[in-house]
């Protein structure tokens, strides 16, 4: 056999070793739930174990879950092909931090725990996800902020409505053309780029947008821009406050960029510990698309919704001194195996406290609603349908439904379908939208 060939069947045999691996019920995770057990707040010891301190401190005060089997995931057939083409010739570079070598597809398929470099590589892994690889378009979404709180009386302190939630890779494209990279790369060495405007409610914020581009070199920070409210001026972000959700241009918006959706930050500009391998439960499998608002913590979750056993890498990410004053002093990162998204990541302040918790609810299916007549795929893959950013110190909540529950656009999620391109990621896109 060929040196090539051997090479992509070993890549194909770990990716199904890693699905087979999330498939079972551990014995020690039997004896806490079961498929078919319904958490609330009054048997909330049952997941104590099996969840991070976030999610635990939403399920004590109202979240419930639907604990259901494990099902598998499978990646999109264009990543998974691009992963046993290219992942044979990916290296990390000699200070090993940054790659060296990758094209698309994911960059470590074959991730062994007793590697010195195991969390930077399951961080890169986490870089190239197989959930969006080309573009995406999430359109007219809404959230809600209120406070944590047990019962069905919402304690609402604002709404917000966005037009847009869109990204480019311009490097490790499986579905769309330009194909693998874009030609753009060689002359910005831009790695992807980031748009979220123009926001529509609240009439205050009427406007307001932000615009983010990562760059490939290690040393270069990303350029940043966002549009102020009111007197309608651009302005450049510096990236040490992207941990902080005042980038958002609203204190009651607790979401802030570098979590947009999982860890986000730049990679090179954190150390990664790997703290090991975990079977915990994630949402994956969601039932609802609209999400549902949940009656029993105040509006501050998406619940009821299906959980279920999911083989987890856990890191430990802290800021590089002298790289970026991050206002966290480190991210515990919980990465599904086998679909490469976190269910959850949990953040702790500078004095060692638990900060702040996001969780991600996400379905698997064909489709992202189930009456969609354009963003339909002849695979299933994951969508993001409902997201939540707790300040646990405050009580005060983010959440977001994806697609939103009063917006007019219902079919919502556009991935790997050419709904955006490079010209929608400038500053001059983002005032126009504004002024529409």
């Amino acid at each position: 056999m060929r040196r090539g060939n051997a090479s992509r069947v070993s890549v194909t045999i770990a990716v199904a070793a890693l699905a087979l691996l999330a498939s079972f019920w551990p014995a020690s995770s039997y004896a806490q739930v079961k498929p078919g057990d319904f958490i609330t707040a009054e048997n909330a010891t049952k997941v104590r174990d099996i969840v991070p301190p976030g999610v635990y401190y939403k399920v004590e005060r109202g979240m419930s879950m639907k604990i259901t089997p494990t099902e598998r995931i499978d990646w999109p057939p264009p990543y998974k092909d691009a992963t046993e083409k290219y992942s044979s010739q990916v290296r990390l570079t000699s200070d090993h931090r940054s790659l060296v070598g990758y094209v698309a597809g994911q960059p470590f398929p074959l991730i062994d725990s007793n590697d010195r470099d195991v969390g930077v590589k399951v961080i890169w892994n986490n870089v190239f996800r197989p959930i969006t690889s080309d573009d995406y378009d999430l359109r007219f979404y809404d959230c809600d902020t209120e406070y944590q709180k047990k019962g069905p009386q919402t304690s609402q302190t604002e709404y917000f409505q966005i037009g847009h939630y869109a990204g480019y890779d311009l490097v490790g494209r499986t579905e769309v053309e330009p194909l693998p990279i874009d030609p753009d790369f060689k002359t910005t060495g831009r790695l992807w780029i980031f748009g979220l405007y123009p926001v529509l409610a609240p009439q205050e914020l009427h406007g307001i947008g932000f615009i983010r581009w990562r760059y490939a070199d290690p040393s270069k920070g990303d350029d940043t821009w966002s549009l102020n409210a009111g007197s309608r001026r651009i302005r450049r972000i510096d990236e040490s406050i992207l941990s902080s959700a005042v980038t958002s241009g609203t204190a009651a918006f607790s979401w802030d960029p570098d979590h947009y959706s999982g860890f986000n930050a730049k990679t090179e500009e954190y150390n990664y510990k790997f703290i090991g391998e975990k079977n915990m439960l994630g949402s994956v499998h969601a039932a609802h698309s609209p999400e549902v608002r949940c009656a029993t913590d105040g509006g501050a979750s998406a619940c009821p919704e299906n959980w279920e056993m999911r083989h987890l890498y856990v890191l430990e990410a802290t800021p590089r001194p002298g790289h970026i004053n991050a206002i966290d002093s480190r991210s515990l990162i919980y990465l599904d195996s086998e679909m490469w998204f976190e269910p959850f990541i949990d953040t702790y302040d500078r004095a060692g406290r638990l900060f702040r918790s996001h969780i991600y609810w996400l379905a698997y299916r064909d489709r992202p609603v189930p009456d969609a007549r354009v963003a339909i795929y002849p695979f299933k893959r994951e969508f993001v349908v409902g997201a939540v950013s707790t300040d646990v110190q405050s009580g005060q909540a983010t959440m977001c439904y994806l697609p939103g529950i009063e917006t007019p656009e219902k079919e919502c999620w556009y991935i790997n379908m050419g709904a955006v391109d490079r010209s929608f990621f400038t500053t001059d896109a983002m005032v126009r939208a504004a002024n529409m």
